[in-house]
């Protein structure tokens, strides 16, 4: 019996971006089934080779191909015709896929189109309702995301399933583990300071610099210099973002208050680190979920975060707080004709020292009990060995009724 054959289109699969590690369990998802074989188009990076690449241990059955960007309308019209594709999944924000949906009209008779939805915010932004309809099914990684789809485009068929993580990777380490982190990756002196943990990607949204700036000021007004700092694990210099080892220069942090950790690693140090550190930090302003921020809930370690996107159900189920919510205090609107508008959710910095303030203040057994709590919150709602089972669900119907389609052919292409 032939395979399914899937082709994805997003960040790629073995990049440590939030797309890119979904995208990596989605797909995983699928193969551990037997039933499916995927052909991924791996864009949003830099790469070193556009050689095709197989991934252990699906050999055949996984095939990424390094694409710029996110691939060509040529590209996706040749894969689709030279390997019978009987699915296409596409994941990110709707900025990135007025091409694709430009297409529609061809690629929907021969095989569906499942968009994963990663970023809207409110006020619902209607002008993105075309894009919906140019969609089979949608599939949305937050409530907020659900709710906005269902509002400007009730008559597509859409699921919510979020973002997840691996809960038997990304888990709690007892004290003489952590403490053995610590000795190992901090000088002796910062060994018994609270460590705020910042990671992400050092692009403009993020706020990575203004992060750097109010983090000083609070060290500053609260006289803690010795007492905190804060390791950012990201890239120094990323194109999108800004030099934050000018910035700590600039501000004269000579003395390790922040600290840049710009090793790739393992998910497994990873989860150490998240272990390791007291609070983890996303000021982002707009935000499709948040990924960093339910690793380190799923670590037992409590977050603060702005509430934007995803990040608001992370932050709270409704009665428990696993940290500090960010309450934005200004919306602005940006983007352009050519790349949709989308919302930004600003927080002010009195807010954000206030939360520094909260967490500091809290005995090491307080922080952990929230961070526990957090823990059951992700293993309940979060966690990617139950919410697999439902993509391959989601996928397994979807392929069922391609029989539907009638199936005609794509316009020759001079």
């Amino acid at each position: 019996m032939s395979k399914i054959k899937i082709l994805t289109l997003s960040d790629h699969p073995l990049s440590p971006s939030g797309v890119g590690t979904q995208t990596k369990y989605f797909c995983e998802s699928l193969l551990k089934t037997g039933r499916y074989s995927i052909i991924s188009l791996g864009g949003a990076i830099k790469h070193n080779s556009y050689k095709p690449i197989q991934v252990d241990p699906y050999g055949e059955d996984w095939k990424i191909i390094p694409v710029d960007g996110y691939g060509t309308q040529e590209m996706i019209r040749s894969v689709i015709r030279a390997e019978n594709i009987d699915l296409l999944w596409f994941m990110t924000d709707p900025r990135f896929w007025g091409w694709l949906w430009e297409i529609e009209n061809e690629i929907r008779p021969l095989c569906p189109m499942v968009y994963h939805h990663v970023w809207d915010n409110f006020p619902a932004p209607y002008f993105n309702r075309d894009f919906y309809l140019s969609n089979d099914h949608i599939v949305t990684i937050s409530k907020v995301t659900h709710d906005i789809v269902k509002q400007v485009a009730p008559e597509v068929p859409t699921t919510y399933l979020p973002h997840s993580v691996n809960p038997d990777i990304f888990k709690p380490l007892n004290d003489s583990q952590t403490e053995e982190t610590r000795n190992l990756s901090l000088q002796e002196e910062d060994r018994s300071k609270v460590i705020f943990f910042w990671n992400n990607r050092n692009a403009r949204r993020k706020q990575s610099g203004t992060l750097i700036w109010w983090f000083k000021e609070w060290l500053d007004k609260e006289d803690l210099h010795d007492k905190a700092c804060l390791i950012m694990h990201t890239e120094p210099k990323d194109p999108h973002g800004q030099d934050l080892e000018h910035i700590i220069n600039h501000l004269d942090l000579k003395d390790r208050q922040v600290m840049l950790s710009t090793q790739k690693m393992p998910t497994e140090n990873l989860a150490q680190l998240y272990n390791m550190v007291d609070c983890t930090i996303n000021i982002s302003d707009a935000e499709g979920f948040g990924l960093a921020t339910l690793e380190s809930l799923s670590c037992g370690t409590p977050i603060i975060a702005t509430m934007t996107g995803g990040l608001q159900e992370q932050v709270t189920d409704g009665e428990t707080e696993f940290g500090v919510g960010l309450i934005p205090r200004s919306k602005s609107v940006i983007g352009s004709q050519q790349v949709p508008y989308i919302y930004e959710d600003r927080v002010d910095k009195a807010q954000f020292h206030s939360a520094l303030s909260k967490i500091y203040k809290m005995g090491k057994e307080e922080r952990k009990k929230i961070g526990m709590l957090g823990r059951k919150h992700v293993e309940k709602n979060y966690n990617f060995l139950k919410l697999q089972e439902k993509w391959v669900e989601i996928i397994d119907k979807i392929v069922e009724q391609k029989e539907n389609y009638n199936g005609i052919r794509f316009k020759e292409v001079a």
